[in-house]
């Protein structure tokens, strides 16, 4: 894992957990309770989940880009290095 995907990926989390529909929804399509998703932050599925989440859904995903001042196509980038696609 690279120290800055995760770092973006838990950066992209608390904007993500800011609004709580789209905290729920990232419970529901995740499957994960929120005690789950809290115990499971080290790992790197969970990582590639929460951005992955943000590349499905492109209004988020440039609302997420824009707050966290970096490039939607770096959140990709980073979703896809965590999903092991990309090294």
């Amino acid at each position: 894992m690279h120290d800055d995907d995760v770092a973006l990926a838990l950066r992209a989390l608390g904007w993500i957990l800011s609004d709580e529909p789209r905290a729920e929804r990232l419970l529901g399509l995740t499957g994960l309770a929120p005690d789950e998703l809290r115990a499971s932050l080290g790992e790197q599925a969970t990582l590639a989940a929460i951005l992955s989440f943000l590349t499905a859904h492109e209004n988020d995903l440039v609302a997420c880009a824009d707050a966290l001042q970096v490039p939607p196509a770096g959140i990709a980038a980073a979703a896809h290095r965590l999903e092991g696609t990309i090294a």
